[in-house]
């Protein structure tokens, strides 16, 4: 029986597989292929993963964003339940035709937002009994051993039980806190890199395709946008895209943000915005949505996005950390894409996307 299995590296950059060693990785995309592809706008962990476990984008799925300023309602809610996708999953397609599927991730709030329909499904941060005696104690949620835990659940799990669908993912502490020249940055790798090895040489007929959310840049220097709209007389708030509850890795500080206006003066406003240093694009939502493929009711009124150095937020509400690594625009859509094992002859991986693709048209057709 085939075993299909995907990673989803949280933050891999390129760049990361350029500059550390990963031998089993490049050993297995001699055997199958390896490529560049693209992240979906915005490259935030939630956006990126749901599109992947839906083969859809976000004006299918719904979730535009890690943390959504509902303008109906007046509630700012973390996007991390299963209620907010309005897309059918690969999880729930894969037991409407009788497959198991498991899930496992590093961070709970994946487990909760992706895992409805899934025949099983783990968290490192809240591990079953069975599977910590199995692996071990789960590595703290901001270390470079965690990932290592992650994929070393999912073999344990095959191990003890049959599934034909199975989704690990990571987390990206150690690209926010590491660049990809750092020492520690080649140890997290390595470690990664044993564990994909030791996955692939102990589930046998395994076809697995591997990519990330997103890439990441350092920044230094942050831009408190309504503090400059107020400057001429606009009032506004700013939603970071990229806000969840592990705020170690990021500081809430990303490069998109959502601008969402007191009144409804957008020509001014984006006269201003596009006018700041550090701003590349200022778009309304309306041109947004169209551009980036999101749902044009679960964003604000101008959707910035920043320079390749840059990130958006309040000094009063947060102290830019003094080296700051951290995604969200355009320039963390790099991401690297890995097939083994599989029949891929004949499809095209573009995005992270396309790997979902695979799954409904060639594993759950």
């Amino acid at each position: 029986m085939t075993t299909t299995v995907i990673i989803m590296v949280d933050g891999f950059d390129p760049e990361y597989l350029d500059a550390c060693p990963a031998p089993n990785l490049r050993e297995l995309a001699k055997g199958g292929f390896i490529t560049e592809g693209r992240a979906m706008m915005p490259t935030v962990t939630n956006v990126n993963n749901v599109s992947l476990v839906t083969a859809s984008y976000p004006e299918t799925h719904g979730i535009t964003t890690n943390y959504w300023s509902n303008r109906q309602t007046g509630q700012e809610v973390y996007m991390e339940s299963g209620e907010f996708i309005q897309a059918e999953t690969m999880f729930q397609r894969a037991t409407e035709q009788g497959a198991r599927s498991l899930l496992v991730t590093a961070k709970d709030k994946l487990r909760r937002l992706l895992g409805d329909g899934a025949t099983l499904t783990v968290s490192s941060e809240q591990p079953p009994d069975w599977v910590v005696t199995g692996v071990g104690q789960a590595p703290p949620i901001y270390s470079l051993e965690v990932n290592q835990w992650v994929i070393n659940a999912g073999e344990y799990i095959l191990g003890q039980e049959s599934y034909d669908l199975v989704y690990l993912t990571t987390t990206d502490y150690a690209m926010h806190t590491y660049a990809p020249e750092q020492a520690e940055s080649a140890r997290h790798i390595a470690m990664l890199d044993r564990a994909v090895g030791s996955l692939v040489e102990k589930v046998p007929d395994i076809q697995l395709l591997i990519t990330a959310d997103h890439g990441m840049s350092a920044k230094n220097r942050m831009i408190d946008l309504p503090e400059e709209l107020s400057k001429h007389g606009i009032r506004a708030d700013a939603v970071p895209i990229i806000k969840d509850r592990y705020t170690v890795h990021h500081s809430n500080l990303g490069g998109c943000i959502y601008v969402y206006l007191d009144a409804g003066d957008v020509d001014r406003a984006l006269e201003v915005l596009r006018g700041i240093d550090g701003v590349d694009e200022a778009l309304p939502r309306e041109d947004a949505a169209q551009k980036f493929r999101l749902m044009a009711a679960r964003m604000g009124d101008i959707m910035v996005l920043g320079a390749p150095d840059v990130v958006f937020g309040d000094p009063r509400e947060v102290t830019m950390p003094e080296t700051l690594r951290s995604h969200g625009s355009l320039h963390e859509e790099r991401v690297p894409i890995i097939g083994y094992g599989g029949s891929f002859e004949g499809f095209e991986f573009k995005e992270n996307m396309d790997l979902g693709r695979y799954v409904f048209e060639r594993v759950l057709s």
